[in-house]
């Protein structure tokens, strides 16, 4: 496809809602909240082994990174139903 030729389906429609900018700010929010929650109540000290907590933060670091994307996703949808 052309730089002239309008975009359309599934590419104009992700376009459209911002969603790789989305999933960027979605993600690295989800990274900095679930390194914070890592080194507030993880580093100090635990008695259970490091490596269950780190795949704990794994999963709620890609958790809430995909909530977060469908969030401002739909946010941004409204916004763009609104125009």
């Amino acid at each position: 496809m052309s730089q002239s030729e309008p975009q359309s389906g599934k590419a104009a429609m992700v376009a459209a809602l911002n969603v790789p900018r989305n999933a960027k700010i979605g993600f690295v929010l989800a990274g900095l909240f679930t390194a914070g929650l890592f080194a507030l109540f993880v580093l100090p000290g635990t008695q259970r082994p490091t490596g269950f907590y780190v795949a704990l933060a794994f999963v709620l670091a890609t958790s809430l990174g995909g909530l977060l994307t469908a969030l401002f996703t739909a946010v941004s949808a409204v916004r763009l139903a609104r125009r």
